[in-house]
């Protein structure tokens, strides 16, 4: 029987561990039958905790209470402007963010049991917020600017939220992102193969339900998905921690390929972002993309685990990057000294130098790293130091932008 085998092996980790993999559901029963005879043994206390944890999570009864509260007040503001008669165009591009990110500000406190005077601050940035663009005047170019940046703003008030002034615990929340990323698409596909069944069925009986559905089911439960993948990912931290790693490895290596051949394919298509305003417009959008895959890659690069091929290549999409935003930022200043300076235009090149200086300084402690002259530790921190300049640049965009351009 299985359980006279765990005991027999118990002092054989090799063994033990193939006997696992031989038929884990069997063996998590029958070790929690003799673990009583074994408990004393410290492998078995080891494995005891691996096949507790491993196990699926559904949290506590107030984490549940929490997730309850903010997707129903999601629900509420999301139905907000057909219950007072607001504009849904003047509404949601202004408030998106406020009902989406909060919640889960609020899950990240409630679970490091933060006092109310460290929330003080984040707090009054969110209101701020929400009061500054909602009385911002409608159609002018720095409303738009405002309703890009303050989701940026927002999303690392959350950041701070969770790591405060930790570097350590700032490394953790980059990394949160690609286990969010994850979650939040299995999630959706759930979703969207619950929603194709629900409709097909009523469909079936002559009922549609589309109109209803969309209105009022999906629009009140989507922004509340982040909010339940976050609260997944964090009680359970195995469940998707091995996914992540094989799409930044399978990802990074073809971005960074496909990089190169669209930098050698500007030079022979002749294309130029220095006349041609819509291109460079992809041309930052791509831009933003791979600086979010650099983000998200070097997260798990710098596990202890990480492959040093997948170190190399990230180092060299990098580089890559570097070099087009020195063409995005040359074509940016171009245009501001041949057409004169605009909010649109001052904003895209802050964010740009911003960007442009983050890499460089990444990729020197990854240069660094990969020839052994600088450690783990100073690489993630390299990472993480510059967050509070895009915290900044966003509140700079947002708030004083309208007021120095005149709101035009």
């Amino acid at each position: 029987m299985m359980e006279q085998q765990i005991i027999r092996l118990i002092a054989d980790p090799v063994a033990l561990e193939q006997l696992y993999r031989s038929n884990p559901a069997a063996f998590r029963s029958a070790f929690q039958a003799v673990y009583p005879q074994i408990s004393s043994s410290l492998t078995a206390q080891i494995w005891h905790e691996r096949l507790t944890v491993s196990t699926t999570s559904w949290g506590s009864k107030g984490d549940w209470i929490l997730l309850i509260v903010f997707a129903s007040l999601a629900a509420f503001l999301m139905q907000l402007p057909d219950l007072v008669l607001l504009d849904h165009d003047r509404y949601f591009p202004r408030n998106m963010s406020f009902i989406v990110m909060p919640g889960i500000g609020a899950y990240f406190a409630y679970k490091q049991a933060l006092p109310i005077r460290e929330l003080a601050a984040p707090l009054l940035i969110l209101v701020a917020s929400i009061v500054f663009i909602n009385f911002l005047p409608e159609g002018s170019t720095t409303l738009l600017l405002t309703c890009l940046h303050i989701p940026i703003l927002i999303w690392l008030v959350v950041g701070y939220v969770y790591a405060g002034n930790d570097s350590g615990k700032r490394m953790e929340f980059l990394r949160y992102h690609g286990d969010l990323v994850v979650m939040t698409a299995v999630i959706g596909l759930a979703g969207g193969l619950f929603t194709a069944l629900t409709l097909n069925l009523f469909k079936l009986i002559g009922i549609s339900l589309e109109d209803f559905y969309f209105r009022y089911v999906v629009l009140s439960i989507l922004p509340s998905v982040p909010l339940f993948a976050t609260f997944l990912v964090r009680t359970n931290a195995s469940l998707v921690s091995k996914i992540s790693p094989v799409i930044a490895r399978i990802f990074t290596p073809l971005v960074t390929i496909t990089l190169a051949l669209f930098l050698g394919a500007i030079l022979y298509t002749g294309k130029d972002p220095y006349n041609d305003r819509d291109f460079l417009v992809v041309f930052n959008g791509i831009l933003i993309g791979v600086m979010a895959l650099i983000l998200f890659s070097l997260g798990e690069a710098t596990k202890a685990n990480a492959s040093r091929v997948h170190q190399y290549f990230l180092f060299a999409l990098a580089v890559l990057s570097i070099i087009d935003n020195g063409i995005a930022l040359s074509a940016i200043g171009y245009r501001l000294f041949e057409f004169g300076i605009t909010p649109n235009r001052l904003a895209v090149l802050g964010s740009n130098v911003l960007v442009m200086g983050h890499l460089i300084y990444v990729s020197n402690y990854l240069l660094n790293f990969l020839r052994g002259k600088s450690s783990l530790a100073e690489l993630e921190n390299s990472m993480t130091i510059n967050l509070p300049l895009y915290a900044i640049w966003a509140s700079i965009v947002s708030f004083l932008f309208p007021l120095l351009f005149q709101f035009s």
